[in-house]
């Protein structure tokens, strides 16, 4: 029964509309022409006057147009991800205009394999077209036209989802503002494919499989409850099917010696097996899974990075640590390929113990990723400056964040010229890059490994990268930033000479602070009490300090010459006075600002 939830979007119609008429029929990729074609649909919320508050929301494999609320009064669960979808939830639809299709060659109500057949009066079965995901968007396209819909704040979908936001940004650019991709790749790793080939003769085994025609006899039920149970491990991590089920018994506390499901594991996929057989088709199960196959965008433009050259969409990539049917390597990729364009794209790796099906069940973390990443890209200004630090503007704060102190950030902002490119690596939760956007108006990118300063700077609107600076910025090209800030990092890593030499290379200019292990104080702690020192920018103890590394300014100064590096500033500070220390700095100067290049 509907459960009485006030976030809930309630009862809503799932409504099909005709996008291709019998006498134009839609082209497809694989040659082949399909007509006429339906689109079942829903939608949540009002379509603002301008326009401008659509968001699109694309299923995966199993989905359906039922993205919210129910269908009826009687209905005992609520739609796939009601748990992100309602009034006040992440994705809003007190403020936005959220629509879903069933895509093509789906079994719940858009036209496929299922469908009746004009010519035959009988259901498609194998005689329908192999489509693609290609296929699926411009279907969807059409359907948005037909419904008043001109372009969308944003397109958002997990998995194979996420292979129809990828398609749209590639295909549509001027109708996407914002392209949501989650737990998605840019094609099938080779395993994957393996799965996929392994859930399909399953189904095409079945003895009732009938060549595609079973619609007036027995279904190939075991084939597909197979063929899902085959996938539904794929979506789990082991941890979570271990903590869930163990090697736990079901109905017994001694092995029975048969071949009967007994294992709590065993008996829970055949659950999952069943419901899927009462809810979907074989035949789309297998055209389906054939699109996923076949969707390959380096294959398709030649390069990954040639696939997004005529992307203007702001991207938000979303991969999960324990994912191993889509891991995060294949994300990575992606986000590579779009830096390489030079575009907006921020990532990040959630920390998450529930596999590829994460997506489902993360509403907290990527319920406010999502959630600031679409307000951020309507409200851009919005979002930088009420999310921009202090009220009343005043920089010469110390600003303090989780783990680690920060030099004042107005000093790097004034050694930094309005309207230039900066990249600023480790850069907490974005207050220095924002300030820059809202002062000098730069072009911003972030680059930050602890997730929730991740989350706060997709809450400003910068672009943000999850990342780990030790492992190389490959996917920057030499000089192509004009400004890299390192600030109170160089002193973390654990290969300094490797990071400075990185930044140095993709950067023009490299800003680069640290705290001055040689300051007086901390000189004068050590040799009165034998301890490791603390002061007001080592506010560590030895055993909780993100500093494993000690230097002073003598010691950067003598790095630099080692590496060739040009010092064009050097500015030592005592604490965050803005006037630098003139005599004896390496002795006064608690902390120190370089401006460095390399020819």
């Amino acid at each position: 029964m509907v459960n009485e939830d006030k976030n809930s979007v309630g009862i809503v119609e799932t409504r099909t509309i005709r996008v291709i008429e019998p006498a134009n029929p839609l082209p497809l990729v694989s040659g082949k022409t399909l007509a006429p074609i339906d689109v079942a649909y829903e939608t949540y919320g009002t379509l603002s006057k301008s326009g401008d508050n659509t968001i699109l929301i694309c299923h995966a494999l199993s989905g359906n147009a039922h993205v919210a609320g129910y269908n009826s009064p009687k209905d005992e669960k609520p739609g796939w991800w009601d748990i992100m979808v309602g009034p006040g939830k992440a994705i809003d639809t007190n403020k936005y205009f959220v629509v879903c299709s069933n895509f093509l060659g789906g079994c719940s109500g858009t036209t496929g394999p299922c469908s009746i057949n004009p010519s035959t009066a009988k259901p498609y079965g194998l005689t329908f077209p192999i489509i693609t995901i290609t296929d699926m968007v411009r279907v969807q396209k059409l359907w948005l036209e037909k419904i008043g819909v001109k372009n969308v704040l944003a397109v958002i979908g997990g998995s194979m989802g996420g292979m129809q936001v990828l398609q749209w940004a590639i295909d549509y650019p001027d109708f996407v503002k914002s392209a949501i991709v989650i737990a998605a790749s840019p094609r099938l790793s080779t395993q994957s494919i393996a799965f996929d080939a392994v859930g399909r003769n399953a189904i095409l085994a079945d003895p009732n499989f009938a060549g595609g025609q079973y619609h007036d006899q027995d279904a190939p039920d075991r084939g597909l409850a197979i063929a899902r149970m085959i996938g539904h491990i794929t979506y789990l991590s082991e941890h979570t099917m271990h903590k869930k089920f163990g090697r736990t018994l079901r109905a017994s506390e001694n092995y029975k010696y048969d071949f009967n499901s007994e294992f709590a594991v065993e008996t829970y996929l055949d659950y999952q097996g069943q419901r899927f057989v009462e809810r979907f088709d074989a035949n789309s199960y297998l055209y389906i899974t054939k699109a996923m196959d076949y969707f390959d965008l380096k294959k398709d433009y030649g390069s990954l990075t040639g696939a997004f050259e005529k992307a203007i969409s702001r991207f938000l990539i979303v991969s999960f640590t324990s994912d191993w049917l889509f891991p995060p390597a294949q994300s990575k990729e992606l986000v590579d390929a779009l830096l390489a364009n030079g575009k907006d794209v921020s990532y990040c790796n959630i920390n998450t113990p529930y596999g590829h099906d994460a997506f489902l069940l993360e509403p907290d973390t990527l319920g406010n990723l999502i959630n600031d990443f679409i307000h951020a890209t309507r409200h851009p200004q919005e979002a930088l400056a009420a999310q921009a630090c202090l009220a009343d503007r005043d920089r010469t704060k110390k600003v303090t964040m989780p783990g680690r102190a920060r030099v004042d950030y107005a000093l790097i902002e004034s050694l930094i010229k309005p309207n230039t490119s900066v990249l600023d690596t480790g850069c907490g939760d974005g207050e220095l890059l924002a300030n820059l956007m809202l002062d000098k108006n730069i072009t911003a990118k972030g680059i930050e490994l602890d997730e929730k300063l991740v989350l706060a700077c997709v809450k400003r609107g910068i672009p943000i990268i999850q990342h780990d600076i030790e492992l190389g910025l490959a996917n920057c090209s030499d000089k192509s930033f004009d400004y890299v800030i390192l600030s109170q990092t160089v002193q973390t890593v654990k290969d300094p000479e490797k990071v400075f030499s990185e930044v140095l290379r993709i950067g023009k200019k490299v800003i680069v602070s640290f705290p001055n292990f040689a300051y007086w104080k901390a000189r004068c702690q050590l040799l009165l009490s034998g301890k490791a020192p603390i002061t007001g920018e080592l506010p560590f103890h030895w055993y909780n300090s993100p500093n494993i590394h000690f230097l002073s300014l003598k010691d950067f100064d003598s790095f630099c010459e080692k590496l060739g590096v040009t010092i064009e500033k050097r500015i030592p500070l005592h604490k965050n006075r803005l006037s630098p220390v003139k005599l004896a700095a390496n002795f006064f100067a608690e902390q120190a600002v370089y401006v460095t290049s390399r020819p």
